[in-house]
């Protein structure tokens, strides 16, 4: 019996949990990824995939990076969809609202294949960057989320002409609506950005030294060897192999092996999935992308970064947890903000993967939290808080287990 129910005033998952107290607003999010630079960014798209009836997809760009500066590969984009086309019927058995493949097809966009800054000003718009736009000037009053995966230079583009061709009151009104998450900052686009902008809603690890970033908590031990006492199997080629890549459908067999770390991209999306614990608009509150604070962090000067430079207001970045690891061992660390929830991201992506293949009666699915009376609640320190979870269930008529912490 694999669900466990667990809780910090909320409930949080072991599986991608639900709450009966209301349901979740779909975020709309766009993706800019460097695919085929190396292979985690095909990782992240299959979980992103099999995520996809939580998020309203609006685009997902094929775009540069420092590790891949002068092409994009929106043929591989399309693989992997095509491959999500052969099981989304399956999907549906155990969830609704996985997307059409026609509708992610037509969202698929590239930017210009060319680095950084040198793709950003006068006549550098391009199919990804002019979609991006449209997107933004939807009329939609959710916020847009933008998860850059490589480098930015598509959105930088964006905001250049929107800057360069409106007024400031709509200007102000695109920011307002976007957030970003990137994985560093893999061009020099990204500070531009940041700096151009200061009213942007920007989660970031700045710079190039992916050692110190908050995101490579979601593997990154086999690759730096920094300690946290996170279990390694569950991140593992051989656990990734038995539970996802091989007798798991086509999509599975569209995720390739480990090179470097397993899915360093994917924390840019965890943080959107609707379990009980992420909100997205307060990442200071921790989910499974990570924790974050709002703040100016200092500087590194040795980063490897291009063009990276003392950050010039307050951006949303690294911030510590205090996490009990598995041998018992504490770890203070901004990537035991990611590591501690490993055993339930992992749990749920093989579960997903599962639905793949498997009848709704064969396959595994998230318990159901339910909190009596409002999960809101308003206290000072030393008070004495109720909470009542015992209405909590399973489809799946599995025993559940609490742990309040």
């Amino acid at each position: 019996m694999k669900p466990i129910l667990c809780s910090i005033l909320l409930l949080l998952p072991s599986f991608c949990l639900k709450t009966d107290a209301s349901k979740p607003v779909k975020p709309p999010i766009v993706v800019l990824t460097d695919i085929e630079n190396e292979p985690d960014d095909a990782q992240s798209l299959v979980r992103f995939l099999l995520y996809s009836n939580c998020f309203d997809i609006e685009g997902i760009i094929a775009t540069t990076s420092t590790h891949q500066r002068t092409k994009t590969s929106a043929w591989r984009i399309h693989e992997i969809i095509e491959a999500y086309g052969k099981v989304r019927d399956n999907l549906l058995l155990h969830e609704p609202g996985f997307p059409e493949v026609g509708s992610l097809r037509e969202a698929v966009k590239s930017g210009r294949a060319d680095y950084g800054m040198h793709s950003v000003g006068p006549d550098m718009d391009s199919e990804g960057s002019e979609w991006l736009i449209r997107m933004i000037d939807r009329k939609d009053p959710r916020p847009l989320w933008v998860t850059v995966w490589g480098g930015p230079n598509v959105l930088a583009q964006a905001l250049w002409k929107i800057r360069n061709t409106r007024p400031s009151e709509e200007v102000d009104a695109c920011i307002q609506r976007l957030r970003v998450y990137t994985i560093s900052d893999q061009d020099d686009s990204g500070p531009w950005i940041r700096n151009t902008f200061p009213d942007l809603f920007y989660i970031v690890s700045p710079g190039n030294n992916y050692r110190r970033a908050t995101w490579s908590g979601i593997s990154g031990e086999n690759w730096y060897r920094f300690s946290s006492d996170a279990d390694l199997h569950i991140v593992s080629n051989d656990w990734l192999k038995e539970n996802i890549r091989e007798n798991h459908g086509p999509l599975g067999e569209q995720y390739p092996a480990v090179a470097y770390i397993m899915e360093g991209d994917t924390p840019s999306f965890l943080g959107l999935i609707p379990n009980g614990l992420n909100v997205p608009g307060r990442p200071d509150w921790g989910g499974w992308g990570g924790r974050y604070n709002l703040y100016i962090p200092p500087f590194f000067p040795y980063s490897r970064q291009s063009g990276h430079a003392p950050e010039t207001r307050p951006i949303w970045t690294d911030a510590v947890d205090e996490v009990v690891g598995e041998n018992g061992r504490i770890h203070i660390s901004n990537h035991a903000t990611i590591w501690r929830w490993r055993e339930a991201y992992q749990n749920d992506l093989a579960a997903r993967m599962d639905w793949c293949i498997m009848p709704p009666d064969g396959a595994n699915h998230p318990p159901i939290a339910a909190i009596k009376g409002t999960p809101h609640l308003t206290a000072s320190p030393g008070d004495s808080i109720q909470l009542d979870a015992s209405h909590s269930s399973d489809p799946d008529g599995d025993d559940l287990q609490f742990k309040w912490i």
